[in-house]
């Protein structure tokens, strides 16, 4: 006979818990122990803004990004200097640069990465997309900044491939110091300072 089972309901949150990436079986029991011991407002609270996720963003039609307006507010600021794009692989990638201060142009989000193994190839990084923010002819340099990994490396190279066919746009990518196989995202914000004050022309 096995040991002592959850609550089905308990159970049925750790194992929804569990999907997340970076959440195992002990973060997801942690964090749903400590959700029992949030009052019912608080609770329903972020329950409700959980659910407004879905309901109230969705991704830029120009860029990609996560927002509740569209275009989003980037790509609709005058601020912005639309002659440099800066590419990443993920919204929260744009987040973490945008804390850094040093860049003041405009993005485009991949959504993803090439990954043979995952599934995932040319036709799902929206470069039809891409290709009609650069034709328009603002663009006069392309920042790859995608994740030093080897996604993300396969990424860049494709990228600049695909680029190649736009002569008058230079294409830079972020200088070393990133470490090799992590995440932007995990980045200290005076290391991608310093990676983007280098970039280097490829």
């Amino acid at each position: 006979m096995a040991g002592y089972q959850y609550p089905e309901v308990l159970q049925k949150v750790i194992d929804l818990l569990k999907k997340i990436p970076g959440l195992g079986r002990k973060s997801s029991q942690r964090i749903v122990f400590h959700l029992l011991k949030m009052n019912r407002e608080e609770l329903h609270e972020l329950g409700n803004s959980i659910s407004n996720l879905k309901d109230k963003l969705f991704y830029c039609s120009v860029c990609n990004n996560i927002t509740d307006t569209d275009p989003c507010p980037i790509c609709s600021s005058k601020e912005r200097d639309s002659k440099k794009l800066c590419i990443v692989e993920q919204p929260y990638n744009l987040y973490s640069i945008e804390r850094t201060g040093v860049y003041k142009g405009k993005y485009f989000v991949l959504l993803g990465a090439l990954s043979p193994l995952k599934g995932i190839g040319p036709e799902d990084l929206h470069l039809d997309k891409l290709e009609k923010i650069v034709k328009k002819g603002e663009v006069e340099e392309v920042i790859l900044a995608t994740n030093p990994t080897v996604e993300g490396e396969a990424t860049s190279i494709f990228l600049k491939k695909f680029l190649s066919k736009f002569p008058g746009v230079k294409v830079t990518k972020l200088s070393v110091g990133l470490p090799i196989g992590s995440d932007i995202d995990y980045t200290d914000d005076i290391t991608l300072l310093k990676a983007f004050e280098k970039r280097y022309e490829i």
